[in-house]
């Protein structure tokens, strides 16, 4: 298993740069709402379904447009027309934002990894006195609280079994 997939560096210029692509890109898309989780759960979902739906309507909206208010209509073409232009965009974004989280995630398990090598180096014989200190610093992460001291308390007499029922007054079972 290729145990070092990223080898890479990003200069201070590269991450300026990018942040500066995506500061022009929230400045072209000036219109860019935060909903609240509570606002998107009451919201209607667009799905797959309901994107050919919202077309036709936009089609029949279109062809007889004396059945709605104009203002109406202009609206819902602006809506329409912004959701087919953001669908590409946020397309290769959200794929972008899935590698730079594969990345991250890589990155992480690359450098605990490497950690971890460091650590048993500390711990062998080979490394001696000096690197001790170094070894229960980095030992700190894998400590364990200690276990409280469980005193033995005398178990408890154990609670006469019950009896079956006594036989209701006037009953003569024998």
């Amino acid at each position: 298993m290729n145990t070092n997939r990223v080898s890479a560096t990003l200069s201070t210029a590269d991450q300026e740069a990018v942040m500066t692509a995506l500061g022009v890109i929230r400045e072209r898309l000036p219109f860019l709402i935060d909903l609240t989780t509570a606002e998107r759960v009451i919201l209607p979902k667009l799905g797959d379904k309901t994107q050919p739906f919202v077309r036709k309507a936009v089609d029949i909206a279109l062809q007889h447009p004396e059945l709605l208010p104009a203002g109406f209509l202009d609206e819902m073409r602006k809506d329409a027309q912004l959701l087919v232009g953001l669908s590409p965009i946020r397309l290769a974004i959200d794929l972008l934002q899935k590698q730079i989280d594969d990345t991250v995630v890589q990155l992480g398990a690359e450098a605990n990894a490497a950690a971890r090598t460091v650590y048993a180096v500390t711990k062998t014989p080979y490394a001696g006195a000096i690197l001790r200190t170094a070894a229960e610093d980095l030992g700190k992460r894998f400590g364990r609280k200690p276990r409280a001291a469980v005193v033995a308390a005398p178990a408890a007499p154990p609670e006469p079994a019950l009896s079956a029922p006594a036989p209701a007054p006037g009953s003569h079972n024998a």
